[in-house]
């Protein structure tokens, strides 16, 4: 598997250190991998599985983010629906193994490839190219409007710093997303990151689903970036009530959360916050 990381040379211009002769120097800087990873799904049996998606992405959690991705877009329900998923080597030469084999286990359908639901996404957009915001209304299994999720507001301030500290590899480069796992306690369950927000929110349910956690009730995924629709979506999918992001939401990640019964947050950041929707989840005490 490639590294999730890498070096490179580059020159580091300091306009405020030039009066003093160091405006210039030649150093190493730490750059966030991003390659492609190939997703072939099918029945057992050689030669059987094709492609089904193509997605930029930082190497590492690649069985997590292909499973969170069959499962957010409603293509398995539970790990059971998983006979095998493995890394392969692809054709670069010295090899990456940027393609993951998914067996489909007895009785699970085949996904069927249609031109108007075109799966190569980009790590800055999940659902590009597809036809109509209907082909990715994908419905959840899991009834999260029932679910009696509260998290206090003072709480869930404190969770982007939480995030941020768990964040090792933007330590590094300042070039990943996150995607963390919450407790209402405020426990950090686990968390990943990727050049595409919607990758970290992947390997994330990915992760919950071989652990056999799903559905996610009673705990809340907090990303570090926006709230968009398909982040809002798998989510959904994963059956977690409450979604926060540090960063503005879009309008049909509110009306979808709003559909769902979910509660979306949004600008996240310090002691202040936008609740979009559910706010009945989002205690606030009182001054005495």
């Amino acid at each position: 598997m490639g590294r999730a990381t890498d070096r490179r040379g580059v020159l580091r211009i300091d306009l405020d250190a030039a009066t003093a002769g160091r405006g210039s120097v030649r150093r190493p800087d730490t750059l966030a991998v991003e390659e492609p990873l190939e997703i072939r799904v099918g029945a057992a049996g050689p030669g059987k599985r094709r492609p089904l998606a193509v997605t930029m992405r930082t190497p590492g959690d690649d069985l997590d983010l292909a499973i969170g991705f069959l499962l957010t877009e409603g293509l398995i329900r539970s790990t059971d629906d998983v006979l095998t998923a493995q890394l392969c080597a692809g054709a670069e030469t010295p090899n990456t193994y940027n393609v993951v084999d998914v067996v489909l286990a007895p009785g699970v359908p085949e996904p069927t490839t249609d031109p108007s639901r075109n799966f190569y996404t980009t790590s800055s957009c999940g659902v590009c190219g597809k036809a109509s915001i209907d082909a990715v209304r994908t419905r959840s299994l899991f009834p999260v409007a029932e679910d009696p999720l509260t998290v206090p507001a003072a709480l869930l301030t404190e969770l982007p710093d939480r995030l941020r500290a768990a964040q090792r590899g933007f330590d590094r480069t300042g070039g990943l997303h996150a995607a963390g796992l919450f407790t209402p306690d405020g426990e950090l369950v686990v968390l990943r990151e990727d050049v595409g927000r919607h990758n970290a929110v992947d390997k994330v349910i990915g992760w919950a689903v071989r652990e056999r956690r799903l559905p996610l009730t009673g705990h809340l995924l907090l990303v570090s970036g926006r709230a968009s629709f398909e982040l809002t979506q798998k989510a959904w999918m994963a059956g977690l009530p409450l979604l926060a992001a540090v960063s503005a939401p879009s309008t049909l990640a509110a009306e979808l959360a709003d559909e769902a019964g979910m509660t979306l947050v949004g600008f996240l950041r310090g002691r202040t916050m936008n609740v979009y929707t559910g706010p009945h989840r989002i205690t606030v005490e009182q001054p005495a």
